[in-house]
């Protein structure tokens, strides 16, 4: 709920005025600025998004091996870190988004339409799958590591920072998607079906599936693709690894490719367009070799965790900035022009004129035509 409230106020922002997230960051930071921020979340949109497609790449060497089990030799050895087969599903899975990207907004849009429902079916056959094997009685109480009541609420406190944290990314720069909504009402509809309904929904399907392994099998296993290996059945395992893949890739394109594509445009936007700034990214999310970052937890936690510490501030900059202080009055021109204006020129803005007509607010600095 607080992410669909975040995600609102964000929305509205992209939909009324029609800019993405480094232009809505000038409101705030001013046009040379708004670079502090949009730099940020592209730093850590651009090594999550290598981190990710490693991971879905996981996905793939799964299903590779299952299928070919021979290709085990390929494992054997490795280069800058990553073994043969390694390389072989990360270019692939690099090469694949490489592609969908080029294509726009548009062919995005169209992936993600597809990505929604193929991890959906694959949920739901894992937690029917699951509970038949749990002779369709599981608990949901159980755990293998009991704890006080008092470090429940600690563990449910950090898991909803967790959340927060995970979300608070796209809770950002959400204008760089609701920019392109016909109006408000849409904006607010897609917010609502998307994470209070269909989240929690798909939370409720998660638990029940890691329940039931912990039942059937004595262990809480919480990564999908684990639990595919499991079925014994080959082309089950290629198929949900694939899916598994396919939907990895899906979030990984909408949570850190669309943000750094804008990001960098807006630092040279007269050399570097959209779709310029979405290969920047990919090549940028190949070189810093993700897997090595992913193993290295000083990396993760303390320098992305680290970085990522000022999202939400300035998320909550932006947001007082937009609806407190300039109550949602802003000159879209404005946030393109670099020009600094005149002493004089804002000395006579700050004191209100008479609009010429008859008004109530006629002295009153809210009024929108002062």
């Amino acid at each position: 709920m607080l992410i669909y409230v975040g995600m609102n106020w964000m929305g509205r922002i992209g939909q009324a005025h029609g800019v993405p997230f480094p232009v809505v960051s000038r409101i705030s930071f001013g046009v040379w600025g708004a670079n502090i921020p949009a730099l940020i979340r592209a730093v850590i949109a651009i090594m999550w998004y290598g981190i990710q497609t490693y991971l879905a790449s996981v996905a793939v060497n799964v299903m590779l091996l299952a299928a070919w089990p021979g290709l085990e030799s390929w494992t054997h050895h490795s280069f800058l870190g990553l073994d043969a087969l390694g390389w072989v599903s990360f270019v692939s899975l690099w090469l694949i988004q490489a592609v969908i990207i080029s294509q726009g907004m548009e062919s995005v849009r169209k992936f993600q339409d597809f990505c929604g429902p193929a991890i959906w079916l694959v949920m739901i056959t894992l937690a029917i799958w699951v509970l038949a094997k749990a002779g369709w009685s599981i608990s949901l109480t159980s755990t293998p590591h009991p704890v006080s009541f008092g470090e429940q609420w600690r563990q449910w406190f950090g898991a909803i920072g967790l959340i927060l944290a995970t979300y608070g990314t796209l809770m950002l720069n959400f204008c760089d998607f609701s920019r392109f909504a016909p109006d408000y009402k849409t904006v607010r509809r897609g917010n609502f079906w998307g994470l209070p309904i269909n989240s929690t929904a798909f939370v409720v399907v998660s638990v029940i599936v890691t329940a039931g392994s912990l039942e059937v099998w004595g262990q809480a296993i919480t990564d999908p693709a684990e639990l595919v290996a499991k079925v014994g059945n080959t082309w089950v395992m290629v198929l949900g690894a694939l899916t598994f893949a396919v939907a990895t890739m899906g979030v990984n394109i909408v949570a850190n490719f669309v943000s750094p594509a804008y990001d960098l445009a807006n630092v040279w936007p007269q050399k570097i367009t959209f779709r310029i700034g979405g290969m920047i990214s990919t090549v940028a999310a190949l070189v810093v070799t993700p897997w090595n970052l992913f193993s290295n937890p000083t990396v993760v936690n303390y320098f992305l965790g680290g970085l990522g510490a000022f999202l939400g501030p300035l998320f909550g900059v932006i947001m007082v900035d937009y609806y407190w202080v300039k109550r949602g009055r802003v000159d879209v021109q404005e946030l393109f022009d670099a020009t600094p204006a005149p002493a004089t020129t804002t000395a006579r803005a700050s004191t209100p004129r008479p609009c010429g007509r008859s008004c109530p607010r006629r002295r009153s600095r809210r009024c929108w035509r002062w």
